[in-house]
């Protein structure tokens, strides 16, 4: 939960518990007081209903699938969990050494970054921006609220929102770039980080993050984050989880009242005092000036010349996966590679690219219509014949 819009924002895993304790959703009462008396609640404040006569609450449970233990697989060796265990931690554990410079951050970004993630961090199609300026000052606008069509939202990205950098570190090694993930080196991870720190008008330490800017792992430690405060309830240190269990078991904390149980309301809540005002005469019709009545669509303006639209579409695109240099996907030209996808039928290469497959996300990332992207499909499969 956000810190600063608590009493406006609640996760999806407090509004199930606000709605199970308000509403008394569970039947048995007396069966949730003796639970509530007895047992400690969950971390989200919720209740573990223990299992009476084959039901916790009015739900049955398949008592079989507690027994615990497995039938398929192994147990993982010591080797196996090392090569997996590769968090990096706020603290530093995990974070390997190594070192990049902004400069060679952009010139990474530049060639595996900046068809989906958009010039200087800026947002492209359907994925995120990583910078929209000045992090500190980006970060006074989460108190922000809409209040009218013309207020100014929040502005959530990695400089503004982001409580840790360790993650973006994290990320940018374990998933990106997509969908050639883990192919970066450490010194590369640090490069890019080093850049996106530098488009967030970043400094560490006091020191500005300039086009100059050497990051290493020493460094990289000293980052405190503009919003690391940001959040609640605080999930660090030793303490953390009775903290967060203590921080819901009181709702005002999230901005919910306190409901006894013989209070909770199931059916015809609503008393009778709530003034209804409705408007008289049909409401306005004299507009200045008239309202519109036309219902004209607009006029589609025809592309002179289709093949050269989606030779443009690709060009911007599509060309970083399936170019010269292609990123594992199927390299236009490539006939052998594209007879293989083809022989499917189009129906299924089309369905697949709209889809999704492979470490390819829908539409290949790019806000296109059906239509559009077909057509790309067709330029790249002709083009190969």
């Amino acid at each position: 939960m956000f810190k600063l819009d608590r009493k406006l924002i609640i996760s999806a895993s407090v509004a199930a518990t606000v709605a199970l304790l308000i509403g008394g959703c569970f039947t048995e009462n007396a069966m949730a007081s003796s639970v509530l008396a007895k047992q400690q609640l969950t971390i989200d404040g919720g209740i573990v209903y223990p299992i009476v006569e084959g039901k916790t609450g009015p739900y049955y449970v398949d008592e079989s699938t507690l027994k615990g233990g497995y039938t398929n697989g192994r147990m993982p060796t010591a080797n196996e969990i090392k090569a997996w265990d590769k968090d990096v931690m706020a603290d530093g554990t995990g974070l390997p050494e190594g070192e990049g410079s902004v400069e060679d951050g952009e010139a990474v970004y530049e060639a595996k970054c900046v068809s989906c993630h958009g010039d200087f961090g800026s947002g492209s199609g359907s994925y995120p921006a990583l910078s929209k300026g000045n992090a500190v000052e980006l970060q006074k606008t989460l108190k922000n609220q809409r209040v009218n069509p013309d207020a100014d939202g929040p502005v959530r990205v990695f400089g503004s929102y982001w409580p840790q950098a360790s993650t973006l570190w994290w990320y940018i090694r374990d998933g990106m770039p997509h969908p050639m993930s883990k192919t970066l080196t450490d010194d590369e991870v640090y490069a890019l980080s080093a850049y996106i720190l530098y488009t967030n008008e970043m400094s560490i330490a006091g020191e500005e993050v300039d086009e100059e800017y050497v990051l290493n792992r020493e460094k990289f430690l000293k980052i405190k984050m503009p919003n690391v405060d940001g959040f609640e309830p605080n999930i660090a240190g030793p303490n953390s989880l009775q903290g967060v269990r203590k921080y819901y078991a009181n709702p005002l904390n999230f901005g919910v009242a306190k409901i006894k149980p013989a209070d909770r309301c199931m059916k015809d809540c609503q008393k009778p005092t709530v003034q209804v005002s409705r408007i008289q005469n049909g409401g306005i019709s004299d507009f200045l000036p008239p309202m519109s009545t036309v219902r004209d669509l607009p006029v589609v303006e025809e592309v002179a010349n289709p093949q050269d639209e989606a030779k443009k579409i690709y060009e911007d695109s599509c060309k970083m996966c399936h170019g010269a240099d292609g990123m594992g996907a199927p390299v236009v030209g490539d006939k052998p590679a594209w007879a293989k996808i083809t022989d499917k039928g189009m129906a299924t290469v089309y369905k697949n690219g709209l889809d999704g497959i492979n470490g390819m996300p829908p539409k290949g990332g790019a806000d296109l219509s059906e239509d559009k992207f077909k057509s790309i499909v067709d330029y790249m499969v002709n083009t190969s014949k």
